[in-house]
């Protein structure tokens, strides 16, 4: 029987409870903190791209020195004092939300610590010229300012460990890509899968509160600008779906690329990796060197300028470029530096579209190289949903609404007939790691406790 809500009622309920308003003062005030952190990382990393472009505009050779010791300077020190800041972060945070992952692990992946390492390192990784992005970083950083929150919630706060980290990871994206529609989307999609009732109001409200920051301080602007499409009719059709499949196949082929050198699949080279780490990332660093001069400089870090230049109209790159920069961003996250692969990711997914834009109609370029990046970053994630929600935020594109989505969809459909999740599979690499450093059996599959279980209760209220 449906009972009408008592509006008085409900007052008295949420006005009697003083420490109910202290929580949540504390959670917001921890996701404008969050907010700021991934500002200053943006301000850092660009910051120190600048330093390696004004060294690669001047002394271009240099590079081939630089770029190799300082790639292995940052694999050397991650190594030895922040082995969890490796990679993407992404995956640090999906595995600590895992059910199976060891008591007190989680230290080890999310930690405020973390943060500070992630941000110094990630910079670094900018300065070296290394093909990486912020935005996956920025999840690991906001996530580990917003699991500190809980040392000062109260025992029964609604707002558990669990609910911290996904507000942290999705404000992270909003901050990042100044699109807090698609740190919603990224929260229910690739973190959790759903929100908790109770306290999915607070958390709404931090992921929007992270993303006010991030416009504080650049600006309502489009991470792309906004793009100028004609009236998108049937012409669209089969080059649209000329970059869908494209971009599926090579966002397939990355990501199953990437989940064998990350995991350590046997092969020769993962072995000399494991045996000389610093040696190894010298050599990547060395590669990507070359493949950043050999292309003019375009595949060095994110290349978003390319794409700024690509969707104006004002740059034509050839094929060639695409390709440089998938081995470039394939190498630097092998090599284990802490940095991301989203914005690497969507430059890629812009050079496929581009690609089929030359044999295309003109005017469909635009429209081509956005749906090349939502479609590739679709493959290569398998969360369609978030992958067109921000590329449609970056480039102002909601007149090609259901052109990004369907070129998502496909991508996505045709990436998970070539390989499994990027970061669900990363994800399942620490957990299981950790459980075979603490001796338990292995984890049978991915497995994120629902919000509502006794399970959940007697986990995730435990303060941190």
């Amino acid at each position: 029987m449906n009972v009408e809500p008592d509006f008085l009622a409900n007052l008295r309920t949420e006005l009697s409870s003083w420490r109910l308003w202290v929580d949540r003062t504390i959670v917001l005030g921890y996701a404008l903190l969050a907010g700021l952190f991934v500002v200053l990382f943006t301000l850092a990393a660009n910051w120190a791209f600048g330093l390696f472009e004004a060294l690669h505009s001047k002394h271009a050779w240099a590079v081939l020195v630089w770029t190799p010791a300082l790639t292995a300077c940052i694999v050397w020190a991650t190594r030895r004092w922040f082995p969890g800041s490796a990679g993407s972060g992404i995956p640090q945070v999906k595995a600590a939300l895992h059910a199976d992952l060891p008591a007190g692990r989680r230290g080890n992946l999310v930690s405020l610590r973390l943060t500070l390492a992630k941000m110094v390192l990630g910079a670094a990784s900018f300065a070296a010229g290394l093909s990486v992005g912020r935005e996956g970083p920025s999840v690991q950083v906001a996530a580990g300012v917003m699991q500190h929150a809980r040392r000062w919630l109260s025992a029964g706060s609604s707002v558990d460990i669990r609910a911290l980290l996904v507000a942290g990871g999705a404000a992270g994206i909003a901050a990042a890509f100044n699109a807090p529609l698609a740190g919603v989307v990224f929260a229910i999609e690739e973190l959790t899968g759903r929100l908790e009732a109770r306290a999915s109001g607070v958390i709404l409200t931090a992921i929007v509160l992270a993303g006010l920051v991030a416009v504080s301080a650049f600006g309502n602007l489009s991470y792309f600008g906004v793009i100028r499409v004609p009236r998108l009719g049937l012409d669209l059709a089969g080059p649209g779906v000329m970059v869908a499949l494209g971009a599926g196949v090579a966002g397939g082929l990355f990501s199953r690329l990437m989940i064998a050198s990350l995991t350590g699949s046997p092969q020769r080279l993962n072995t000399l990796r494991a045996r000389w780490p610093i040696r190894f990332a010298a050599a990547g660093g060395l590669v990507v060197a070359v493949l950043g001069l050999v292309s003019g400089g375009v595949t060095f870090g994110a290349g978003s300028e390319a794409v700024k230049g690509m969707l104006a109209g004002h740059e034509e790159l050839t094929p060639l470029f695409t390709l440089f920069k998938f081995v470039a961003t394939w190498i630097t996250a092998w090599c284990g530096v802490p940095g991301g692969i989203f914005a690497p990711s969507l430059s890629i997914g812009a050079g496929i579209g581009e690609t089929v834009a030359r044999f295309a109609t003109p005017d469909l370029g635009p429209a081509l190289i956005a749906m090349g990046m939502a479609g590739f970053l679709a493959a290569v994630t398998q969360a369609p949903l978030t992958a067109f929600i921000i590329v449609m935020e970056m480039v102002d594109g909601h007149s090609m609404v259901l052109s990004l989505m369907a070129c998502a969809m496909l991508a996505s459909l045709v990436s998970r007939m070539i390989s499994r999740p990027l970061y669900e599979a990363l994800a399942h690499h620490l957990v299981t790691t950790s459980i075979a450093s603490s001796g338990q059996s292995h984890p049978q599959e991915l497995r994120v406790v629902p919000p509502d279980s006794h399970e959940a209760t007697d986990e995730f209220q435990k303060p941190v």
